[in-house]
């Protein structure tokens, strides 16, 4: 045999040999992905894509800069972020700055919004649908693409408590996997009752549904419905959207307190019946306008996305449940508790609640 047959033989045998080595990592990765799936398939999970594998991207703060008497400067982020929707369940949300419901903004009537959007998604373009403004959305509304950044500016013009979310197609998907959030455009004359109030406290109802499953979000019903408050000024107690967080550490409020509420049901599909056990509504603003001013109310009807600010008084010592009164919904997770003490601060009694 002469030496060129012998290198021809012996590359034709590594190429085998490599060939071959590469079919068996191959067939190695490809029966592994098989075994993830049929076990995701089993626990009736539904496979996290591809590009979000992995990803858990650190929350990161709202940023908000008044510049003006009238102009302030929001930036926020959208990114992929773990979220315990329930104890030990985790969930890969979509999210605005690794929250969900994502960070409250508060703002003043008249405020014009120069608002940011970075997208820190690596696959999924996002894009930012404020209620509380007049835009044009094919304009103002449109797609951040990922690893852009997209900048928009709008009026706030009306008072009250709104819903934002994120309006990408299918919005459905974006709002259900935790792209939801709320915003509050404050009156310029304040509310009538302003002088009256001890405590301020912001709560959002939003519902869980299997990961990333559209159909499941459009025919099915959600799995958790739950509550959560976001932080209206620093240190104040800020939660995402679970079952637990609101009991294990409950609100807190004095014997006497006059308590002011700003609710909003994000949704995405189901109504909220929003109630406090152990109390009447004093004052209700319905959509947190002070010109939809309503008095002694037991429960406010809140459709997909509506807000109100409703204050009420409390008069004992105790644990007051904040829920939807859709019991099925409350029994699902929508249940937080006001402690209420005589000093206002937690005495370390255990919490009781529905």
């Amino acid at each position: 045999m002469n030496k060129g047959v012998k290198i021809l033989l012996t590359s034709a045998l590594g190429i085998g040999l490599l060939t071959g080595c590469n079919q068996q990592a191959a067939d190695s990765k490809n029966n592994k992905d098989m075994e993830q799936k049929v076990l995701a398939a089993e626990k009736g999970e539904v496979e996290v894509i591809k590009p979000h594998q992995g990803l858990n991207q650190k929350p990161i703060p709202l940023k908000m800069e008044r510049v003006g008497p009238n102009e302030v400067n929001v930036e926020m982020t959208s990114q992929i972020t773990d979220i315990e929707i329930d104890k030990g369940k985790i969930y890969k949300a979509w999210t605005f700055n690794g929250e969900a419901p994502g960070p409250v903004v508060v703002v003043n009537e008249g405020d014009t919004i120069n608002f940011t959007l970075k997208n820190m998604d690596p696959a999924i373009p996002h894009s930012m649908d404020f209620h509380a403004v007049h835009a044009s959305p094919s304009k103002d509304f449109t797609n951040v693409e990922p690893d852009e950044t997209g900048t928009f500016s709008y009026p706030a013009n009306k008072p009250g408590v709104f819903m934002y979310h994120c309006g990408t197609s299918p919005v459905l998907s974006h709002i259900a996997n935790g792209m939801h959030g709320t915003i509050i455009v404050k009156p310029k004359a304040g509310y009538p009752t302003d002088k009256d109030i001890d405590r301020e406290f912001v709560i959002v109802q939003n519902e869980w549904y299997k990961y990333n499953d559209l159909e499941d979000f459009t025919n099915g019903v959600p799995s958790h419905v739950v509550m959560s408050t976001k932080a209206l000024k620093e240190g104040d107690q800020n939660t995402n959207g679970d079952t637990f967080s609101l009991k294990d550490k409950p609100l807190l409020a004095k014997v006497g307190d006059k308590v002011r509420i700003y609710v909003n049901n994000v949704g995405p599909n189901e109504v909220s019946s929003f109630h406090v056990v152990g109390t009447v509504f004093d004052d209700v603003y319905v959509d947190g306008n002070p010109f939809n001013h309503m008095k002694g109310l037991q429960t406010v009807m809140l459709p997909a996305s509506g807000g109100a600010v409703v204050e009420f008084t409390v008069t004992r010592e105790g644990s007051y449940s904040i829920l939807t009164h859709q019991f099925n919904h409350a029994q699902k997770g929508a249940v937080a508790i006001l402690k209420v003490t005589e000093t206002g601060e937690d005495d370390g009694t255990a919490t009781m609640g529905h």
